[in-house]
């Protein structure tokens, strides 16, 4: 699953209307990560993971949404998930990201076995500034989000307005369209969030 460098993607210019930042030289980009985990304590182990992605000097957590209990996809006979998203000021390049995220779930003991099957944590790319990459091993966007209520409601939470930049239309518009009657309800107290920036 790991990406091949970034020079290896083909990358193209979109609509995006997010401008990266530059901090001390560094040039920052926007991006969305949706976050999951049906394993363990679930809340505790998407909070070690944004953890663990601000504790690295190139990302900084910019908001994050409400978390939410979802149902599996795929395979059903398994214990449901939380999700969230969180955007993330980065300077890393997408695959250099990818790689990241991968040793995260790593070290927080993601075990890839079957599809669909249960984890730990999930880490997923769903938006990297302005680019779309296509390759073999990272889509951004995320080639199935606007598929799934368990990633576009939190996306929504943190970035209603947000552009997808294949289908020209806003995450809102997407939620508002889609016809998948995947449950996702939202944790107990309605408003947990997985942090605070």
């Amino acid at each position: 699953m790991l990406g091949k460098s970034v020079n290896q993607q083909r990358v193209t210019s979109s609509p995006l209307n997010l401008k990266p930042e530059t901090r001390n030289s560094k040039r920052f980009m926007l991006a969305y990560i949706g976050i999951g985990s049906n394993l363990g304590d679930r809340q505790v182990n998407i909070r070690r993971a944004i953890e663990a992605l601000g504790s690295d000097p190139r990302n900084r957590p910019v908001r994050c949404s409400p978390l939410y209990c979802t149902e599996p996809m795929g395979k059903t006979n398994q214990d449901w998930f939380v999700n969230g998203v969180v955007s993330l000021e980065t300077s890393m390049g997408p695959g250099e990201l990818l790689e990241f995220l991968l040793s995260v779930e790593n070290k927080m003991g993601r075990v890839r076995g079957e599809k669909w099957g249960p984890r730990t944590i999930d880490l997923d790319i769903l938006f990297y500034g302005e680019q779309i990459l296509e390759d073999a091993d990272l889509h951004i966007p995320h080639p199935r989000l606007q598929e799934r209520r368990f990633v576009l409601v939190p996306l929504q939470d943190v970035a209603p307005d947000l552009v997808h930049p294949v289908l020209g239309k806003s995450i809102s518009r997407i939620l508002a369209e889609l016809d998948a009657e995947e449950r996702v309800i939202p944790l107990e107290d309605g408003n947990e969030k997985a942090c605070t920036v």
